[in-house]
């Protein structure tokens, strides 16, 4: 049962249009980014991708060209800003001078849900732009709601971060893992005046990852890029221990001492328990936290749109309990899940999109079943099944939910109809105890 791994060497650093270039290389068809973004209603603009070179390695370059007079065609991105911002402005390395659109962080977030994106691709765009508001936040001392975002508010740098969530959703590795990231030198040009690399968002968002400086002259990492990251490693490491299927070169627009380059494997890894080493019945996990609040004066419309905000700013799990309170009014329970280093976002969510006026909090233990991930062939194609081990035993495998709706879609069948039989062929494939 092999788990699908993908891992990032930004060796060279990160920006959004090298990630969709690398997406691209990886195998992402193009044709699926361009079809999954057109659902989000954007206008004046398409992707266009090219074969490329840096230091003789080969790779796919990605612009994504606008129609505007200038006749822009973007390429690295910059920091986001929350106050109007100077031009020409840097696109790491690059100065341009074109008017950007402004959109704030929950018109984005509106634009991404009301949208037809696959749940997956959904989640993780919100996501993505969660820390990207989280970080300009703290950076400036606003809510996150205050947050306006001008450069990461264009079209393009929206195609970057949504095309991202949408190429990773189509690869659905079972995990993500990221080097070191390389950041570069030398200044970058913003609102806030010339700055030393790397931008104040890009130190924000690594501040727990591993960073490196120096490599190049100009800003090799950008905050598209390290938010791209943060919303969706597992881990960082240097250590490749897994069996390599694929490499994807995503090609820099700026060239300098080193091969400006984003360099992405899909790769495999052995996970499953055998009787000879069985599992242990459950692990531990760290602490979580648990928010929660009482509502009897908010529609269930609004509860579900906070629901999706606390997901996307980083709680585990999130969900809404029907109650009666004083009087027998009907109300809910609205509750989330989360790491301690989640909390504070998470409570700021709670106080300011609810009508609450506080929230009660409590610490809990997690214990989990040892869990594995592997895709099995089906009458329909391959689908994800989750499985959980209890002593080395196979004690209960489940369909990925998104797997099956895909199925359901693409085939025009009803979606209880395709999990019954995916779950059918489960139970017929797995191995007698």
């Amino acid at each position: 049962m092999p788990e699908r791994i993908l891992y990032y060497d930004c060796s060279a650093g990160i920006s959004g249009d090298m990630h969709l270039g690398a997406m691209v290389d990886l195998g992402v068809p193009a044709d699926h980014l361009t079809r999954e973004l057109g659902k989000l209603g954007l206008s004046g603009w398409k992707l266009q991708f090219t074969r490329d070179a840096r230091k003789g390695i080969g790779g796919t370059r990605a612009d994504v060209i606008l129609d505007e007079p200038e006749g822009h065609a973007h390429s690295h991105d910059t920091a986001p800003h929350s106050h109007p911002h100077e031009h020409p402005h840097s696109h790491a390395g690059h100065e341009h001078a074109h008017a950007h659109e402004h959109r704030a962080h929950r018109d984005i977030a509106a634009m991404i849900e009301r949208s037809s994106l696959a749940p997956g691709a959904k989640r993780r765009a919100l996501a993505i732009f969660a820390h990207l508001a989280q970080a300009e936040a703290k950076i400036h001392g606003v809510s996150v709601d205050d947050v306006a975002f001008h450069e990461v508010g264009a079209a393009d740098s929206i195609i970057d971060i949504v095309g991202a969530a949408i190429a990773i959703d189509w690869l659905k590795p079972d995990r993500v893992y990221v080097s070191a990231v390389e950041l570069g030198g030398g200044f970058v040009k913003c609102a806030h005046g010339r700055l030393s690399v790397p931008a104040p968002a890009t130190a924000e968002l690594l501040r727990s990852a591993p960073v490196r400086l120096g490599a190049a002259p100009f800003e090799t990492t950008t905050p598209t890029g390290a938010a791209i990251l943060i919303a969706s490693a597992d881990g960082f490491t240097n250590t490749m221990d897994f069996a390599i299927e694929r490499v994807g070169y995503g090609i820099g627009h700026k060239d300098g001492p080193i091969p400006n380059l984003l360099r992405v494997f899909l790769a495999s890894r052995a996970t499953a328990p055998t009787p000879a080493a069985a599992a242990p019945a459950t692990s531990a996990g760290a602490t979580a936290i648990v928010l929660e609040c009482n509502l009897d004066d908010m529609t269930g419309e609004t509860a579900g749109y906070v629901l999706e905000r606390l997901l996307a700013a980083g709680a585990g799990d999130a969900w809404i309990t029907p109650i009666l309170m004083k009087k027998s009014r009907p109300a809910m329970t609205l509750s989330a899940l989360c790491a301690p280093e989640r909390e504070a976002a998470l409570t700021e969510i709670f106080l300011r999109e609810t009508t609450t006026l506080g929230l009660r909090r409590r610490e809990v233990d997690k214990l989990t079943l040892e869990r594995t991930t592997e895709e099995i062939a089906t009458s329909f194609g391959p689908v994800r099944v989750k499985t959980g081990w209890l002593d080395g035993r196979r004690l209960k495998s489940k369909p990925e939910h998104d797997d099956l709706r895909r199925i359901a879609t693409e085939r025009g069948l009803p979606l209880p109809d395709v999990e019954h039989a995916v779950r059918l062929e489960i139970a017929r494939q797995a191995p007698t105890p």
